[in-house]
């Protein structure tokens, strides 16, 4: 077999190691997994069970009651299910000489004569030796095919690379990331959530490999909850009205907390709210966490903490304008959408040169980014030459792109932000990174107060305790 193998050797290597056991549990679709393990012969070395509890009643009788059947809650409860039947019926038998898993998927396919993608939630309990304690690998993936039959035979695909990702690569996190695709392309799966745990990956960080996935283009974007967990995208916007803030907080400073705090003053303002608390997402692009050398996974991990410590969740995307991340947020919710970004931003926002491969330019930019239900709000910054506060209303810009501002204007799609703090608008993260590596404590009346200890405490971005006399 070549060093890469396809779905076929993937499955029949799996079915040729004795010392690997289990069952499969699939609900949704068909049996798309285990039936690779049958078709490629061998099987009996592999397949202790399969099971597909399609009916609902069926389904809440041995594994619980779910408010939703798609869901991490109805694959987590699968996989804990049956990884307890298989070693309560097999351990004494066989549990010295052999590693169980056990495999499940809860998945919807398109269904006849409805729009939409099909979607579901996949995922393996594992042991990698005879008696050890479990890993898990839990995904949730995006089906692309405009066919049923194509989405299953792209689930059953996807079902075993992961199968053989958890069994033969789980000492190498990004080997096991970047096989899941083998045989596949992003036209076919999307990948937007994936989260490892158990001894398997000690030292793997799941946010780490959410960046992976939008780094190698499974997906579009990853978001983290303020308490640092990987999410899906869906589960946590779904009916919520969202305030997002773009940036590169390398580290966030006292003026780019403002923006997001006097935005969020306006945002809740708005009587569409109703009296709605929003959730505020903090967003980095990856051209925003490129460095000189690339992407650094500890400085990446750095500014995540940071944004935790105040609470903050996070997106990473690879958006590098307004409107497709706008696109992607109204495909997780209906509700309101506020951006809040600075002056120099709103610069680039209306300029048509950052358009020309759009058919209709700026003005396709324009209506693809202010739907209804979208509100950008804009903190002032100070003119450099002049030292001049300037706002959303006098931006300097070509009088053709002042007529479209002018109209968002008029329109409220665009709306200043007016109160602000004018003794903000000269800090800038990079003095605050100069200040921190030249030993200046300048840099802590620059940044909020909350994260000051973290960076000392982790000596982030160049902060090194000063020397005794």
């Amino acid at each position: 077999m070549s060093d890469r193998p396809d779905t076929y050797q993937k499955a029949l290597r799996i079915n040729l190691n004795e010392a690997q056991y289990g069952t499969f549990a699939e609900i949704g679709a068909g049996q798309e997994v285990a039936g690779w393990f049958f078709r490629v012969g061998g099987a009996s070395g592999t397949i202790a069970k399969t099971i597909s509890a399609y009916d609902m009643a069926v389904s809440d009788a041995i594994y619980g009651p779910s408010d939703r059947y798609v869901s991490r809650q109805r694959l987590e409860a699968m996989l804990v299910h049956e990884y307890r039947l298989t070693l309560e019926r097999l351990q004494a038998a066989r549990g010295s000489t052999t590693a169980f898993f056990a495999f499940a998927d809860t998945v919807a396919t398109r269904r006849y004569q409805q729009h939409g993608d099909g979607h579901g939630w996949m995922g393996v309990r594992f042991q990698t030796r005879p008696a050890g304690d479990a890993s898990e690998i839990i995904l949730h993936v995006k089906m692309r095919d405009t066919h049923r039959d194509h989405e299953r035979e792209a689930l059953g695909i996807l079902g075993v690379n992961l199968l053989y990702g958890a069994l033969e690569q789980h000492a190498d996190a990004a080997t096991l990331l970047a096989s899941l695709m083998d045989d596949l392309s992003r036209d076919r799966i999307e990948i937007d959530m994936i989260r490892c745990t158990g001894p398997a990956f000690a030292g793997v960080d799941n946010r780490v490999l959410s960046l992976q996935l939008v780094q190698k283009e499974f997906t579009d974007a990853a978001l983290f909850t303020a308490d640092g967990e990987v999410a899906q995208p869906s589960d946590v916007l779904h009916k919520r009205s969202v305030l997002v803030a773009r940036g590169r907080f390398r580290p966030i400073t006292t003026v780019a907390l403002d923006v997001v705090e006097r935005g969020h003053e306006q945002f809740i303002a708005d009587p569409r709210l109703a009296g709605e608390t929003p959730l505020v997402l903090l967003e980095m692009t990856l051209h925003d966490l490129a460095l000189e050398r690339g992407i650094d996974y500890d400085d990446f991990l750095a500014r995540v903490d940071i944004l935790r410590a105040l609470g903050k969740a996070v997106i990473v995307s690879r958006y590098g304008r307004f409107f497709p991340l706008v696109e992607w947020l109204a495909r997780h919710t209906q509700k309101m959408i506020g951006l809040t970004l600075g002056v120099p931003t709103l610069q680039n926002v209306v300029d048509a040169k950052f358009y020309d491969d759009l058919d209709a330019g700026v003005l396709e930019s324009a209506g693809r980014t202010f739907k209804d239900n979208v509100t950008l709000y804009v903190y002032p910054g100070r003119d450099p030459a002049t030292g001049a506060v300037v706002t959303a209303d006098t931006l300097p810009i070509a009088p053709t792109e002042r007529l479209l501002l002018a109209y968002l204007l008029e329109t409220r799609r665009i709306q200043p932000i007016r109160r602000y703090d004018t003794s903000l608008l000269d800090v800038s993260a990079a003095d605050v990174r100069r200040s921190i590596e030249a030993g200046d404590a300048a840099w802590e009346r620059m940044t909020p107060p909350a994260i000051v200890p973290l960076i000392k405490e982790r000596r982030l971005f160049g902060w090194r305790p000063p020397r005794a006399i």
